[in-house]
């Protein structure tokens, strides 16, 4: 009884904590969408513009391999995870303030800011977001290998249970975004949303620097060096069924070439769709994210993860398919209203790509060796940036291919019938994740 309540104490602040940055990283669709509609409606871009502005601004979080072996090594004041959640805590007091600073200079900035001004400020504030996101899914990765009992039955019970905790954060804060968004849009201009965004960054970093590393209970490792941690890292992915799993995760993601900028501009442009009713799209995707981490976490983890992944990625492909109906006007023959479409099959397919990745992190946190976690969860979220990224480049690759303009969308039924066929491709080669891991894992203890 006395662990039980000392394992409670402990892990209160972990999720106190964790809760906070994960409710944040959700609302962060809060400026984004406001960004968005001033490229189109302030900048005049068009949607390869859009979608390579997009894309780029993601590219510090394919640095997250680096951030995470220096989490992992370098201790400020004692502690290695919290001062990086507050992206430099008081040692750094620059960087503390990347993100909100950003923000902030986008809020001020004038309205004929040049396109590379806005580029440069969104790159910063997804360095500071890349590298607070990468302490937090360490934290997550070391707590979820700690289990509150040492029973086998509670042991596999409470496996996922803090990666579903802090999907659900992340689920309402972009649920509360979203539907704020929608409102604001239309009342509000984007640099006040930013103004509003860098003072909730201003909020959280305070909140953060107040928690101390030792609060939380984490197990306490010497550090070991940069060059000795990325030595142990690659170690790590060297492992068959860490490798071929990542690789095969990132490339399921990779080859499907976006069509997300030309999307917008289709349901903006083309069909006219209000921005409040963009914004419950995200809101009901949100909550279906919301629904999905509750599911999950109930019924779902024992279920083999390549079981889970694999289905996900065929499910993908159909909502993609329900677009093609969409665009050729097939649900409108049936009587759907344009925007109820938007709202139920646009706004959870545009989650749904999200859904592996609960199952694929409780996957790789079981096969984490210990004090590698940050830096392993960091590689697979910089391998899932990248892919993305490539996956923006490919989108835009298309929609050339294709002949899609900003006034033009005659090619996009044949876009997204090849968005269809890639989506499918992967599921031919999902032996790559272990189907197993529990055997696995007991082979190893």
């Amino acid at each position: 009884m006395v662990s039980s309540d000392s394992d409670t104490n402990t892990r209160n602040p972990i999720r106190n904590l964790l809760g906070l940055g994960y409710w944040v990283q959700g609302f962060r669709c809060f400026p984004w969408m406001a960004v968005n509609f001033f490229l189109k409606d302030g900048l005049n871009v068009d949607p390869s513009t859009l979608q390579i502005l997009q894309n780029s601004a993601n590219l510090p979080m394919v640095g997250k391999p680096f951030y995470g072996v220096i989490s992992d090594a370098v201790y400020i004041s004692g502690q290695h995870r919290v001062p990086y959640i507050a992206i430099g805590g008081k040692s750094i007091p620059l960087l503390a303030f990347l993100q909100a600073v950003s923000w902030l200079a986008l809020a001020i900035s004038p309205s004929s800011i040049s396109i590379f001004s806005i580029s440069i400020y969104l790159l910063l504030s997804n360095l500071g977001a890349s590298i607070a996101e990468v302490a937090n899914d360490a934290i997550v990765a070391e707590t979820g290998k700690q289990p509150p009992s040492s029973t086998k039955k509670s042991k596999a019970a409470s496996s996922g249970s803090l990666q579903s905790f802090v999907w659900i954060a992340s689920s309402v804060g972009g649920i509360l975004g979203n539907l704020l968004v929608g409102i604001a849009i239309d009342r509000f201009s984007p640099q006040s949303m930013f103004l509003f965004f860098s003072l909730l960054l201003v909020l959280q970093f305070f909140i953060t620097i107040s928690v101390h590393e030792n609060s939380l209970g984490l197990p306490r490792s010497p550090s070991v060096g940069i060059k000795k941690q990325l030595s142990e890292l690659f170690i790590v992915i060297r492992k068959p069924e860490i490798f071929y799993s990542i690789i095969w995760f990132a490339a399921s993601y990779a080859i499907i070439p976006a069509l997300t900028g030309t999307m917008f501009f289709y349901q903006t442009q083309y069909l006219k769709i209000d921005s409040s009713v963009l914004g419950i799209s995200k809101v009901f995707g949100q909550a279906a994210m919301l629904l999905w981490g509750i599911i999950y976490n109930l019924h779902l983890k024992s279920v083999p993860p390549r079981k889970i992944i694999s289905s996900i990625q065929i499910m993908m492909a159909v909502f993609m398919f329900s677009d093609f109906l969409f665009v050729q006007g097939a649900f409108q023959k049936m009587g759907v209203p344009d925007s109820l479409y938007v709202v139920v099959f646009s706004g959870f397919l545009e989650v749904l790509f999200f859904f592996k990745i609960l199952p694929f992190s409780v996957l790789i946190a079981q096969l984490c060796p210990p004090g590698c976690e940050g830096s392993l969860v960091a590689f697979l979220m910089s391998a899932v940036a990248l892919a993305f990224i490539v996956s923006g480049y490919l989108g835009v690759a298309l929609a050339s291919y294709v002949k899609i303009t900003g006034s033009d969308f005659s090619g996009l039924p044949r876009g997204l019938l090849i968005q269809v066929a890639c989506t499918l491709l992967p599921i031919y080669w999902s032996s790559c994740i272990p189907d197993d891991v529990k055997s696995k894992s007991k082979r190893k203890d």
